[in-house]
């Protein structure tokens, strides 16, 4: 009769192999998430250049004011056109529109009218100019993009991508400002 009871029980190895396949689920699923929580952050960080853009638009259109964004590999500023000396200036005391840098792993690229521009790694300086000197207007500092006070902008697409992972997600803007949010892998 013992016997009997005891044959109805798992064995040791029994129990092993199915805690080591729980173990190898549980690891695959845990390396998932890593990854898609990723490529959270990428979108978010998307969606944050399409809503800091979208408030420079509305600022410019606001206050009659000209607007301007330059990029670099790991960043963004806005810079404003300063009419009474004709330069572009840095924003100086709005915090919305400060510097931002992205997460060291990721980086832009810029397409303006179907060319690649190739961006710097820090912003150019927009000094004013010296009077004493002439400067050519290619010399002269100016934006990659420009905002408007009538609400349209360079039409442009921003690539926002994470190296290390082989990702992108895509930034379109047309003339009028509308700026899509496009993800390659949702095609």
């Amino acid at each position: 009769m013992k016997l009997h009871r005891l044959s109805r029980a798992f064995t040791l190895i029994e129990i092993l192999v199915v805690v080591s396949i729980v173990a190898v689920i549980m690891s695959i699923a845990v390396m998932s998430l890593g990854v898609l929580g990723d490529d959270r952050d990428l979108r978010e960080e998307g969606r944050r250049v399409i809503a800091l853009v979208q408030v420079a638009q509305d600022e410019a259109v606001m206050q009659g004011r000209e607007f301007g964004i330059e990029f670099m590999t790991g960043g963004f500023r806005f810079v404003e056109f300063d009419p009474l000396v004709n330069t572009w200036a840095e924003l100086i005391g709005d915090d919305t529109l400060r510097m931002r840098q992205l997460p060291e792993e990721m980086e832009f690229e810029l397409w303006v009218e179907g060319q690649r521009v190739l961006l710097e790694t820090e912003p150019a300086k927009t000094e004013p100019p010296d009077e004493t000197k002439t400067v050519s207007v290619a010399e002269q500092y100016a934006p990659h993009i420009l905002v408007f006070s009538s609400g349209d902008m360079t039409p442009f697409e921003l690539r926002l991508q994470r190296q290390d992972l082989d990702q992108l997600i895509v930034l379109e803007s047309n003339l009028l400002g509308d700026i899509k949010f496009q993800d390659p892998e949702d095609k």
